[in-house]
């Protein structure tokens, strides 16, 4: 059993949760490096299979029934995105401390008790980790470096602090996160919201053993949309605030017609005209796609729109160590 300073008794002291998606190749064996560790507490892995249409739930079956280490699988129906799977694996994490990770093996597995030793020895509730080298494609680190700038702008989150999936939660921030319901989490955003004993280390990490990266620049948007239209109100305030310029633009342009008109000279005439009826009509959508963007997301929640479907959960077997 593992205790925290609140007085909450686990378990073990660390678990594991990875969201799987076509990583049938790699699955395997980072929950053998994984199980060779020996963290104070214990260890247990929470994977997560998000609908991967590859082999991949048969791989973590077969991994769940060979574990020498308390091991959970857990099935979703379908593919719902990988901070949905992460909450999933958060629900049945038992673990005084809770690491996120993912299937890659671009995150060396012996960083596991570095980042899990600062964050329980500094009394930390989230420590991020951060890269020297990012092994990404560069389009992947470009969206990454854009998804952190956009937090800084829209999230009460210190200036600077890399938002990597490889973290390490107290079982503290684990239990108010996971009271978000929504069909639209963001794990940062909600870890934000809920406390500021934050820091973060430097590890390592790899190049892609096998294939290529499962997010594509549709997945980064939905992630940017998520930060964006979850967590904070300032895309509408922007919206206002190019509606306050717009209207002042246009009182010039009438200020400047009229002007002409007084002095006789013929009003500048269908150039100028179409300009600001397209610089307008612009701004215009704009504003109402940011708001469609809110109005349908809270008709998806209001409708009930699933945060997850779990087809099936294989518990740890009592034997595993």
């Amino acid at each position: 059993m593992s205790t925290l300073a609140t007085g909450a008794t686990h378990p073990v002291g660390l678990s594991i949760v990875v969201p799987v998606y076509r990583g049938a190749a790699t699955v395997g064996t980072l929950v053998a490096e994984l199980s060779k560790l020996r963290p104070e507490g214990g260890i247990e892995i929470v994977l997560v299979n998000d609908g991967s249409p590859d082999n991949s739930g048969d791989v973590c079956r077969e991994l769940a029934r060979t574990a020498t280490v308390p091991l959970t699988y857990i099935e979703h129906a379908r593919n719902f995105g990988e901070h949905n799977a992460v909450m999933t694996g958060l629900r049945h994490a038992r673990g005084a401390y809770v690491i996120t990770m993912d299937d890659d093996l671009q995150n060396p597995p012996e960083e596991v008790i570095k980042l899990y030793d600062h964050c329980r020895l500094g009394n930390f509730d989230v420590v991020y980790t951060r890269y020297a080298v990012k092994e990404h494609e560069g389009w992947r680190n470009l969206g990454s470096r854009f998804a952190n700038w956009v937090a800084d702008q829209l999230m009460d989150k210190p200036k600077g602090l890399y938002l990597s999936s490889f973290r390490c939660m107290s079982a503290l921030a684990v239990g108010e996160v996971i009271k978000y319901r929504g069909p639209y989490p963001y794990v940062d955003g909600l870890l934000m919201q809920v406390t500021q004993r934050l820091d973060s280390i430097e590890v390592k990490h790899f190049a892609r053993v096998e294939g290529r990266s499962n997010y594509t620049v549709r997945r980064l948007v939905r992630l940017w949309l998520n930060l964006a239209t979850n967590f904070s109100v300032l895309p509408l305030r922007l919206a206002i605030f190019a509606g306050v310029a717009m209207g002042i633009l246009g009182l010039v342009a009438a200020a400047w017609v009229i002007v002409e008109a007084m002095f006789g000279e013929t009003p500048s005439g269908w150039a100028s005209l179409m300009t600001v009826v397209l610089l307008v009509a612009g701004v215009q959508f704009l504003v109402m796609g940011v708001m469609g963007e809110y109005v349908g997301r809270a008709f998806m929640s209001a409708n009930g729109k699933p945060q997850g479907v779990v087809r099936q959960v294989i518990p740890p077997k009592e034997s595993a160590s």
